[in-house]
């Protein structure tokens, strides 16, 4: 049960996630996600057998239900459609982050309140339990999607930043390194995990915040 709960609640941060991107490029002017039907809420349009299936699963039974990550397809764009070529990638790139934020803020605001109703008379304290539960790792998941995501390695969303802010003289050399971002990224994740938990100690200070808010509620 526990593990359909956060694969659940895992999908759909990361599907909406690639639906912001997809709907945020297309207000730029490129319709190339919406072409290839990516603006919808159908998780089976942004699936990746790997990323959303096999590693999320394989990882809950690996840590016994401690950790649990994964994403979907990334949406297909071209920045050469925007009507402002940088501010248009910066704000595509960005949008998926904004809206795993919003998420985060959502699913404490619904934990908070499953919390309050706990105890209450005539409530069903089983299903609040479960509702908490899941709002809960909705917070801290989408924490991590959006600290994540803000890591300036290529395919990064925050490499698509840094790759404008950058001076025009670091741009060719931060260009050649781009093209083994992905193996750094697996290092990180797989093989210098100490190293990339510090990556994401911000995603964790905040969860300890939300934590916080949480208990005033219990």
């Amino acid at each position: 049960m526990e593990l359909a709960v956060v694969l659940s609640v895992l999908l759909f941060s990361v599907v909406l996630h690639e639906v912001a991107h997809a709907w945020v490029a297309l207000r730029e002017g490129d319709p190339t996600a919406a072409d290839q039907g990516r603006i919808t809420l159908n998780p089976l349009a942004h699936l990746d057998p790997v990323g959303s299936l096999l590693l999320p699963v394989a990882l809950y039974w690996a840590s016994g239900g401690a950790a649990i990550f994964g994403w979907a397809k990334p949406v297909p764009v071209d920045p050469r459609n925007y009507r402002e070529p940088v501010a248009g990638d910066i704000r595509v790139s960005l949008a998926g982050i904004v809206v795993n934020l919003g998420l985060a803020v959502i699913f404490m605001l619904v934990a908070a309140l499953a919390a309050a109703l706990q105890g209450a008379p005539g409530v069903l304290t089983d299903l609040l339990g479960w509702v908490f539960f899941a709002a809960r790792f909705g917070v801290f998941i989408n924490l991590i999607l959006a600290v994540f995501n803000l890591i300036p390695i290529p395919p990064l969303d925050g490499s698509h930043v840094l790759r404008h802010l950058l001076p025009a003289a670091l741009r060719p050399a931060y260009e050649r390194i781009a093209q083994y971002g992905m193996l750094v990224l697996m290092a990180l994740i797989f093989i210098f995990d100490g190293a990339f938990r510090v990556l994401l100690l911000p995603a964790f200070a905040l969860m300890d915040l939300a934590d916080a808010f949480l208990r005033l509620w219990m």
